[in-house]
């Protein structure tokens, strides 16, 4: 298998000083494999995995081979959101909530992605984490994991595209139930309610999103991303929005 890890280390940040690399990228099958690499940390948006993140994206949106992107994290967590201890946070240039959305617009980035991507949700995924799964086209998630936007149990306003995009996932009253009490739920209630395609076992969860990127990977590319940008014109897209 040719894959190709990218190594990114930010030296001006001093909140980690780990040998591994904050994010993976594999490539097989006309298919990349994000992987946020930060298991102590639940994979939460740092001031390290920020710009590698970032970059890896990029990487993926110039890769014309590329018919479909799955994202994941290494452990338990798929992504715990925005790091509280970053410094990034500690920008008092920056307004509250102009410094989350500094946080987040790295990850926002995926938004930008021309061909299908899968949130291969292998374990939990909170606040700004679960707003990353809800702007991938497809989620399969860890049944037994928790998923939701705890952002009103932490006295903050919503962010990462999360009140954007979960009413527009389980409409309008379903969201206000989950963002007004800052829930969380399992993957099989994620399934059922509409924000997970699909809910599996653990161990499964990378399986069933390979089957998947395969299977949109032997389609025709050209139609595909042509279904993608219609699918998303029809229900109003407005990629600005994804940041207020």
């Amino acid at each position: 298998m040719n894959i190709l890890t990218l190594f990114y280390n930010t030296v001006n940040d001093k909140e980690t000083n780990m040998a591994e690399p904050p994010v993976l990228l594999e490539k097989k099958d006309k298919i990349a494999q994000i992987t946020i690499n930060r298991p102590q940390n639940r994979n939460s948006m740092d001031g390290e995995v920020m710009p590698a993140f970032l970059e890896t994206v990029n990487r993926v949106k110039e890769d014309r081979e590329l018919r479909c992107v799955i994202i994941t994290g290494t452990g338990k967590s798929f992504c715990a959101g925005a790091d509280f201890k970053s410094s990034r946070l500690e920008n008092r240039d920056l307004l509250p909530h102009e410094r989350l959305l500094d946080v987040y617009e790295p990850f926002l980035r995926i938004s930008d992605v021309k061909i299908p991507t899968i949130a291969a949700m292998n374990g939990h995924a909170i606040g700004g984490g679960f707003g990353l799964a809800l702007i991938c086209d497809i989620r399969v998630a860890n049944k037994d994991s928790k998923y939701g936007a705890n952002f009103a149990r932490l006295g903050l306003h919503s962010g990462m595209a999360v009140s954007y995009m979960l009413p527009r996932l389980v409409g309008l009253p379903r969201a206000n139930e989950l963002m007004f009490t800052g829930r969380l739920i399992n993957g099989e209630t994620a399934a059922q309610i509409g924000i997970a395609n699909y809910a599996v076992v653990e161990d499964e969860v990378l399986k069933k999103a390979w089957e998947l990127a395969r299977e949109i990977a032997s389609c025709a590319p050209a139609a595909v991303r042509m279904m993608k940008r219609s699918l998303y014109r029809g229900m109003n897209w407005d990629r600005g929005a994804l940041r207020r």
